[in-house]
């Protein structure tokens, strides 16, 4: 019996025989196709005459039941901002009906009631799951560093004649069935250029060339054999670096001698919500377009929420999440804080920091500014680039930018603690220790650097702090912006040159370039070690911050351990200096 033979007496053991052309739409084929198929099904004693199900192929629907189902609903769903930073992507509705609420019925209808769900992000917004569907709740707190691959391996010795599906997809028509007879999974009609699956004509699933993949909607079904095999390899895997990117599907292809049948849905018959402007499209009507952020938007311009156009996310910040929209011909970015920056930034001195700049042409045209929770509005350019920290003529004139800044002298109440800040981070941690076993030698010998920086007489003027190269905005014509004032406060100015070295993280030949850039002249000796202390203790203080961001799981790779390494080497040479000064 082939795929479609199975296909048309699964139809026939669900809905009954209606005609062939009832079959033929169902299951994609044509008309000659579906009467070959019926005959072979009763020659070989599935079907009667009347097309019922005859004993045999009753039976054999009978012994292969589906036993449960996983739904994935773990991951940020990051491009649809501003909805997931309040709503999981699962929750989102459409027609009046949540998404993960529509499938788990689907599944029920099939007579599917052993479902899982995997989550994460907003995991608590789930559930409510549990009492109204009688789910189970499997939580995933790699959500933010690892792909769905490592969701499955949390509930891997599920799967066996299992439905595996994503919380965030609408289907017209439920795939899902009282009975399986092989492993498939469903692709749509239309080509997709970034898939790279397709249908051949044994209706096996296989690798395409690019261009030529239909739509995956990442709905399967795994046949208890196929499942155990998966599950093997997911065991293997759960240990692999290499693996933290992977989505589950490619495993289809990695694992030899495994044979996966394709199903096709019409493409109109699928909805996959990956945007805040897909769902308006898709229902304009829908709860979920109305958030926190778009309200305050409409409030501020005094406009309708259908006002608000061309909503797409900028990018994930190392603090916040941005996106873009237009009210009118005019664009805006909205800030929305990320995980923990309650705990990390003080909005009441943002907001004041950003009023005593408002006048200066130092900053981007704030439009508005919560000084409670963070949310913030500015104006966009779209003629401007960040700074190129290996291009010299940019660190130049951003040098350029920041000395003029640092010569306002601009006086606020508060200031920036190095010290302090470094054992607030660690704070953060709890009962947490810190991932590098010398933590606690290294913090004593960063922290003895600050007695050498105390004994240097300086001038306290608002510093930037975060005066990373993402933070100096180049228009074409060579003007500067300085962006992002979160951190700011009053520290020695010096500082802000250490913290745009490790930001870019620099060799020393390059931060010493960089001095160069920003003095135009030669300095001190003196002045260079402390510059080179607060690359140690500002290494040291956002390697503890990459910490409790860590703890949020929030990674930033390669970043945080090259500050931990500031924090060590910097120690290391400007001790060494010092050691040879009082040794002369």
């Amino acid at each position: 019996m082939n795929t479609m033979d199975m296909d048309i007496l699964s139809l026939i053991g669900e809905k009954g025989y209606k005609s062939q052309r009832v079959l033929a739409n169902k299951s994609l084929n044509s008309l000659g196709s579906v009467n070959q198929s019926l005959q072979r099904l009763k020659e070989n004693g599935y079907i009667d005459e009347n097309y019922s199900l005859a004993s045999k192929g009753l039976k054999l629907l009978e012994d292969n039941h589906p036993k449960n189902a996983i739904i994935l609903a773990a991951g940020f769903g990051l491009r649809m901002i501003p909805i997931s930073t309040e709503v999981p992507k699962g929750l989102i509705e459409i027609n009046g009906e949540k998404l993960i609420e529509r499938l788990i019925k689907q599944l029920n209808s099939a007579g599917i009631n052993d479902i899982t769900v995997v989550v994460g992000f907003l995991k608590e917004h789930y559930e409510y799951l549990i009492d109204k569907f009688g789910v189970k709740l499997k939580v995933n707190m790699d959500y933010a560093t690892k792909n769905n691959l490592f969701s499955l391996t949390k509930v891997k010795h599920l799967i066996g004649d299992t439905y595996i599906l994503p919380c965030d997809i609408w289907l017209a028509e439920n795939p899902f069935s009282n009975h399986e007879l092989y492993s498939w999974y469903l692709v749509t009609d239309k080509i997709k250029y970034s898939s790279y699956v397709r249908i051949n004509r044994q209706k096996v699933l296989v690798k395409a060339t690019k261009g030529s993949g239909n739509k995956m909607t990442g709905v399967a079904y795994l046949k208890d054999k196929d499942g155990s095999v998966l599950n093997k390899q997911l065991s293997k895997m759960t240990n692999e670096e290499s693996s933290d990117s992977l989505f589950w599907e490619d495993l289809l292809f990695k694992i030899p001698n495994l044979t996966i049948f394709g199903r096709q849905v019409k493409s109109k018959n699928f909805i996959e919500i990956n945007t805040y402007e897909q769902l308006r499209k898709v229902d304009p009507t829908s709860n979920t377009l109305s958030t926190d952020a778009i309200n305050i938007i409409s409030d501020q311009f005094n406009i309708s929420l259908d006002s608000i156009k061309d909503v797409k996310i900028l990018k994930k910040g190392m603090t916040n999440r941005s996106f873009l929209f237009f009210v009118g011909d005019e664009q805006y970015i909205m800030r929305i804080p990320g995980e923990g920056t309650e705990e990390l930034i003080n909005r009441e001195q943002e907001a004041f920091v950003y009023s005593k700049l408002n006048s200066l042409d130092l900053t981007d045209e704030i439009i508005y500014i919560n000084d409670k929770n963070g949310f913030k509005i500015s104006k966009f350019y779209s003629d401007v680039r960040v700074c190129d920290p290996t291009n010299e003529n940019d660190v130049i004139i951003c040098m350029n930018k920041l000395r003029e800044f640092h010569k306002l002298n601009i006086k606020v109440e508060h200031s920036f603690d190095v010290m302090s800040n470094i054992e607030f981070y660690e704070k953060l941690w709890g009962d947490e220790k810190s991932i590098y076993s010398d933590y606690q030698t290294t913090k004593k010998n960063t922290l003895s650097l600050w007695s050498f920086v105390e004994s240097i007489p300086k001038t306290y003027s608002l510093c930037h702090i975060d005066s990373i190269p993402d933070n100096f905005l180049i228009s074409d014509s060579g003007k500067v912006l300085m962006i992002d004032w979160e951190y700011a406060g009053m520290q020695d100015p010096h500082i802000d040159i250490a913290m745009f070295a490790i930001y870019s993280l620099y060799e020393k030949e390059e931060v010493d370039r960089l001095i160069e850039a920003y003095f135009q002249k030669e300095i001190s000796k003196t002045t260079k070690l402390k510059i080179y202390s607060y690359i140690s203790l500002c290494g040291l203080l956002w390697s503890n911050w990459c910490e409790y961001k860590r703890s949020l799981g929030v990674e930033f790779g390669e970043y945080s351990i090259r500050q931990y390494r500031y924090a060590k080497e910097y120690y290391r040479l400007v001790a060494k200096e010092i050691f040879l000064e009082q040794n002369k």
